[in-house]
């Protein structure tokens, strides 16, 4: 398990992200946080493609300025719905503009990991599926109110207020908090294998 195969390795997070954070801490494993500050520009590329670029760009800035880690784990989420890219919005309209979008329709969430060991690195993307309820503008009100929308890929939080809108979610819950467990374990596992821990 990752709490035994990590328990000697100094990990950095490399996500200013509180969701990662309270993953990494329901995992028990033992980290610190260095975020890098690069640009994440959304372009007409696959999404996939996108959030494995960005992850995999985090990873390395934090590589570039740390003395011998064992291992650098970052991550990029978006929301994609009807061929449209939401990431974070920056304004409470476009937060509204991005829930209007997700009423009463299906949309996947993919986050792209990206991991570097002292042997090597492992980039890999996980989606999920999720239903949203239709909404009235009264209830996109009241929960931008909150503020939750504010810092996450498509405006909402599913482990928060934004849960009472799902009705069905397929694939990893994780992905959809912003980083996918079973993925991660997955990726740790192939490189544990492989030596390049």
């Amino acid at each position: 398990m990752l709490h035994k195969i990590l328990s000697s390795h100094k990990i950095i997070l490399a996500s200013q992200s509180p969701r990662r954070r309270e993953i990494f801490e329901l995992l028990k494993l033992d980290y610190e946080v260095k975020s890098s500050d690069i640009a994440e520009p959304m372009t007409d590329e696959d999404p996939a493609l996108q959030v494995m670029r960005h992850a995999r760009n985090k990873a390395r800035a934090v590589s570039d300025n740390e003395l011998n880690p064992d291992l650098i784990v970052a991550a990029d989420t978006v929301v994609v719905c009807e061929a449209r890219i939401l990431g974070k919005p920056e304004t409470k309209a476009e937060a509204a503009d991005f829930l209007s979008i997700l009423s009463n329709r299906e949309h996947t969430v993919i986050t792209g990991v990206s991991l570097i060991g002292k042997g090597g690195s492992l980039t890999c993307y996980e989606q999920t599926q999720v239903w949203f309820a239709s909404l009235r503008d009264s209830e996109i009100e009241e929960y931008i109110s909150t503020s939750e929308p504010m810092d996450k890929a498509g405006a909402y939080g599913i482990q928060g207020y934004g849960s009472q809108f799902i009705t069905r979610v397929e694939g990893c819950f994780f992905n959809v908090m912003g980083f996918p467990i079973r993925r991660f374990y997955e990726m740790v596992l192939e490189l544990d294998k492989a030596g390049k821990l």
